[in-house]
């Protein structure tokens, strides 16, 4: 896979997604998931594919202590050490995670598990270390189209980038189905659910949005300064409709949430 496919970012690139993303659309989320969870004090909890961290912070400001992130980015792991809240940071990936059988109570997934090598294999990881009757949450975007924002920045990047850029924009929204999403988990977590969510993309102006997107996301490396230059000119008049009458940016962001537990 490449590193588009697999999600993966630059050290620079973790910095304005830490920045400007999570803020602008992660953070919204952290709640959501760990309530899917049934996170409460004392859990012990596991947030795998964790990036710099959002959902680990909450999750640690939660039950006071006992929470683990886990990412395969050493760029997205420096950025989320530099936290204050007591979350224990491991390197290693979804598909072989370095935990002891029923280590944790609960294990969260927020935006990630589109991104792992074989998703099979890691949801039987996550089984293997929830004792029994632990719980885990999962959260992926709903499709592309439910976000009209981004669908419009898909077509933009197509036609003034080219496909590449267009299909790593839309990485993201690959598992964008309640059914697909309960088929993916259900193979191992038979009692699965999935509920859809409504959220919101916040961004200060097109051309934050555009920064978030390009410079802290797997675009940043691939697309240069005159590239980038012009694709933001032409987004001020392709995605307008998008902003309000003080040029903030605002659309819908739906995320389907699975929860289940492990008999």
């Amino acid at each position: 896979m490449t590193d588009a496919a697999r999600g993966q970012v630059a050290a620079s690139a973790a910095e304005v997604y830490d920045e400007v993303f999570v803020p602008a659309l992660f953070a919204q989320w952290a709640d959501p998931v760990l309530d899917a969870a049934g996170v409460t004090a004392g859990d012990t909890v596991l947030d795998v594919g964790c990036g710099t961290g959002v959902v680990a912070r909450a999750a640690a400001r939660r039950v006071g202590g006992g929470v683990v992130g886990l990412d395969r980015n050493d760029g997205m792991l420096a950025v989320a050490a530099r936290a204050p809240e007591p979350v224990v940071w491991r390197h290693g990936v979804a598909e072989a995670l370095p935990f002891d059988d029923g280590s944790f109570d609960r294990v969260v997934c927020q935006f990630a598990v589109m991104f792992f090598d074989d998703r099979g294999q890691a949801l039987r990881e996550v089984a293997r270390v929830l004792r029994p009757g632990g719980t885990v949450a999962i959260a992926t975007w709903a499709a592309v189209d439910a976000s009209p924002g981004y669908a419009a920045l898909v077509r933009l990047l197509r036609a003034a980038v080219g496909d590449d850029a267009a299909d790593a924009l839309m990485a993201p929204f690959s598992l964008g189905t309640a059914g697909l999403v309960s088929s993916i988990v259900g193979d191992v977590f038979p009692d699965v659910t999935v509920a859809r969510h409504d959220g919101t993309a916040r961004f200060d102006s097109i051309a934050a949005w555009l920064h978030a997107d390009i410079r802290g996301w797997t675009l940043a490396e691939s697309i240069d300064d005159s590239t980038y230059a012009r694709l933001v000119e032409q987004a001020q008049r392709a995605l307008a409709r998008y902003t309000d009458d003080q040029g903030r940016v605002r659309f819908s962001a739906p995320a389907l949430i699975a929860s289940a537990s492990r008999p």
